[in-house]
């Protein structure tokens, strides 16, 4: 679930920039020392009614008030607290004002201003103003701006020298944006387009197929026979042994359009795990839901753990720092979890240009066109025009224009969905808010009490036309000709919600009280099984297929699913990569030589865990790496392609060793597929000494930084266990991981859950990563709230709510 929360953002560009403030850093001193200083007040003025705040020993807040408004002021107090600097620099990123704080991030912000995600956070904010999601809202706003206006800044602010804007309405539904960007936000299109533009559509098919030849969907049992009316047939990697031809050029601006724009994409390995036991299959005959949204791991973390408590509810689990409700959790009757779904959502027009007009059908159209000042701190301010069509936003680069539809551009009632979640009391409330939850398409899974379990898939999820007829979203469409339209699209406002443009909620695929069912971004269904196209391609089935083999094989057997045994699963080693081409690497060894030889014998019986101490472990990790390089490499720089265009995992360890790839490629000779190996390996044995390097754990750490990149301020380092394709997920090249693992059962006990660091973002804070450890060692904490004892905060009304 859910994309990377900064991705992208500030790194170590904006280190230089920081520097000069450093000075002010000093012992008994300076503003920054005042900072380090200061505490909450324990009693706060508030318009609302009275609430109280009380922290456990991990630092997690439990706000209890009488009535949510109360309630929301108090959040939005204790987000401030411990996250403010956090909340405004996605906001910044979201508006496209990096560089006016931090200097060097204008690339950012020229895409941030030609997607214009403000202008959408305030359509989503003219559809909730007025209404009690709306209202929640507010009152949060207000408790942001109360701690921002009396109390010190977070000593990053301090740092870099400038004060954050009230925050409003629309910035919390920045937040929203960010998030639908981050798991949606995806160019596949452009990137097919550059790869076939370059190599031919032969090998774009091949290196980068619509559909995994693989058996393990989410919905295993979904009848098929109904013919799949968006076009959208299979398209399976096939065993043609045809020659992929030679490189076409350079890919053109293609190529230059989509390396930039992956830039902006989610991160590299942004996934999630979620499963859901019915009691059928456990030893108290009550249900159990996992989750772990796999997410940028950053200093501090994507998410913010809370307790909040009405009189009448009692909901806890994880927050986004500037949103009130709580987004994965549990209530008192039931829990709920979500993963990406890899829905399409987004489409790619080129026009017919002429000058400062474009076509649309039979009308030449004036682009709506705007000129921005990016403001650069350090720097020489940057004039960009910005231009729309009537699909959304124009992208260009290197001369290479394509318009841009995508729903997140339009209002979503997703916070609605997320209130109502909060406050549903049973499966049939939480199905009926998860039909509002328009923005991002996730694949949500639901629990309760009453021994309930469900799947669905949420989300505007559009069916494009061209002349009247459904067609597939896996092309570039000629927009002056009208191709691919969605009915009822309205970027930058309100969606016609009840449209025939929008794949009704009860078609989407979904289960009602599965005994056991898993999400790992997986394929969701079989094109066959449903009428409509859903995806251009989904993530590998490396994670699925292991979830659904370990749940399968307890309930063949007598055993009962146990919590225990789900917290197992969670955090599961074991590679399939490895299970599947390991036995490729040893049956290569009459290739190698003295080099290679070693660490292919290191190979040799291993069982295939991603273990922190494990040699093995280490000498397939980096090996894939290099037998991609080696694999694509020459291809690829012949035809100068990014690397950030190479093939996933699923499809290089799927080439056998008469595929064309190594008898006939695209550039070079003719290659052995055991010599390939051999030589990844002499590769991947350079690796491990340059780096000194003995076991898994060396290279596979907690490798988690500040955005500033300041070193004081990251997180130590630890060893961890599993990789980008084990359940227990962690992707050290890109920083992605389980952003969150929640354990949640109903039998009494409470249910578990661990943050990878700490839930205060002040460095100073005995909380600012206390959580990293464990959750580095799979240990959980219990999701119980504080309720006794005095509380740290009491919010006294008082004062105009302005």
């Amino acid at each position: 679930m859910l994309a990377a929360l900064l991705a992208g953002g500030v790194g170590a560009s904006a280190v230089d920039p920081i520097r000069s403030g450093l000075d002010r850093f000093a012992p008994l001193s300076g503003d920054v020392w005042d900072t380090a200083t200061a505490s909450v007040p324990g009693t706060v003025t508030t318009p609302y009614g009275e609430a109280t705040v009380r922290y456990d020993d991990e630092g997690v807040p439990t706000v209890a008030a009488d009535d949510e408004a109360s309630l929301y002021f108090a959040v939005g107090y204790v987000h401030a607290a411990d996250r403010l600097f956090q909340m405004d620099l996605i906001r910044r990123r979201m508006r496209g004002t990096l560089a006016a704080a931090v200097g060097q991030q204008v690339e950012s912000d020229i895409f941030h201003r030609r997607m214009d995600f403000a202008a959408a956070a305030q359509a989503n904010w003219d559809l909730l103003d007025g209404t009690p999601t709306g209202d929640a809202v507010e009152a949060h706003t207000a408790g942001v701006n109360a701690y921002r206006e009396r109390q010190p800044l977070p000593l990053e602010f301090q740092l870099l020298g400038y004060e954050p804007d009230p925050w409003t309405p629309v910035d919390s539904m920045l937040i929203e944006k960010q998030i639908t960007w981050g798991l949606t936000g995806d160019f596949s299109t452009l990137r097919r387009a550059a790869i076939a533009d370059a190599l031919g559509a032969e090998a774009a098919e091949r290196i980068d197929p619509r559909r995994l030849d693989h058996d393990s969907p989410i919905l295993r049992e979904a009848s098929a026979g109904s013919s799949s009316g968006g076009g959208g047939e299979s398209a399976d990697s096939s065993d043609t042994n045809q020659s992929l031809g030679t490189p076409h050029g350079d890919g053109g601006a293609s190529g230059d359009l989509a390396a930039w724009l992956s830039r902006f994409e989610s991160t590299d390995g942004v996934g999630s795990n979620s499963w859901v036991v019915s009691g059928e299959h456990t030893e108290s005959g009550q249900p159990l839901l996992a989750n772990d949204p796999h997410l940028t791991l950053l200093a501090p973390p994507v998410w913010y753990e809370m307790h909040h408590e009405l009189p009448n509810r009692s909901v806890s689990g994880v927050t986004f720092p500037g949103q009130p409700f709580v987004v994965i959790g549990e209530n008192d009757a039931g829990a709920w979890g979500f993963t990406n779904a890899g829905m399409d959502v987004l489409d790619c027009y080129e026009y017919e240009i002429d000058g400062e007009r474009y076509r649309y059908g039979d009308e030449w159209r004036e682009f709506e066109s705007a000129t921005e000042t990016i403001e650069v701190s350090g720097g020489e301010d940057r004039e960009i025009t910005v231009r729309k069509t009537v699909h959304g936003p124009v992208i260009e680069r290197q001369g290479r224009r394509v318009g841009v539809a995508w729903t997140g551009l339009q209002a979503s009632r997703t916070a609605e969905a997320v209130r109502a979640l909060n406050r549903s009391e049973g499966r049939d409330e939480a199905v009926d808010a998860l039909s509002r939850f328009d923005q991002p398409t996730q694949s949500a899974v639901y629990a309760d009490r009453e021994g309930n379990t469900h799947y669905h898939v949420t989300g505007m999820v559009p069916i494009r036309r061209t002349d009247g007829e459904a067609v597939a979203g896996d092309r570039i469409f000629d927009g002056s000709a009208r191709e691919g339209e969605w009915p009822g699209y309205t970027p930058y406002g309100e969606p016609d919600f009840e449209s025939d443009g929008w794949i009704p909620f009860e078609d989407k695929p979904h289960a009602d009280n599965p005994d056991l069912l898993a999400t790992a971004n997986q394929r969701v269904i079989d094109d066959s099984a449903t009428e409509y196209y859903l995806s251009e391609g989904y993530s590998a089935p490396w994670r699925g297929a292991r979830i659904y083999d370990l749940l399968d094989q307890r309930a063949a057997g007598d055993d009962p699913i146990t919590h225990e045994y789900s917290r197992a699963v969670q955090l599961d080693m074991y590679d399939r990569r490895a299970e599947l081409f390991v036995p490729e690497i040893l049956g290569a060894r009459s290739a190698m030589g003295e080099r290679a030889l070693p660490l292919a014998n290191d190979l040799d019986g291993w069982d295939y865990a991603m273990d922190r101490d494990s040699r093995a472990a280490l000498v397939f990790a980096l090996f894939v790496d290099h037998y991609r390089q080696r694999t694509f490499g020459p291809a690829y720089e012949a035809a100068d392609l990014d690397d950030s265009l190479y093939p996933g995992d699923w499809v290089l360890l799927h080439l056998d060793a008469d595929d064309p790839w190594f008898t006939d490629p695209p550039a070079g000779e003719a290659r052995d597929r055991a010599q390939v190996i051999a030589a990844a390996l002499v590769d991947t044995a350079d690796e491990i000494e340059r780096e000194g390097y003995e076991t898994y754990g060396d290279y596979n750490v907690t490798d988690i930084d500040h955005p500033f990149g300041l070193g004081f301020l990251n997180y130590p380092e630890y060893p961890a266990d599993g990789s980008p394709a084990t359940v227990r997920n962690i992707r050290v090249e890109s920083s992605v991981g389980a952003s969150y693992r929640l354990l949640a059962r109903f039998d009494g006990d409470p249910s578990q859950t661990v943050i990878p660091g700490g839930n205060d973002g002040d460095y100073f804070s005995d909380h600012y990563a206390d959580q990293l450890r464990a959750w580095a060692d799979g240990e959980y904490s219990p999701l119980v709230p504080s309720t006794d004892g005095d509380p740290s905060i009491r919010f006294r009304g008082g004062g105009d709510r302005g």
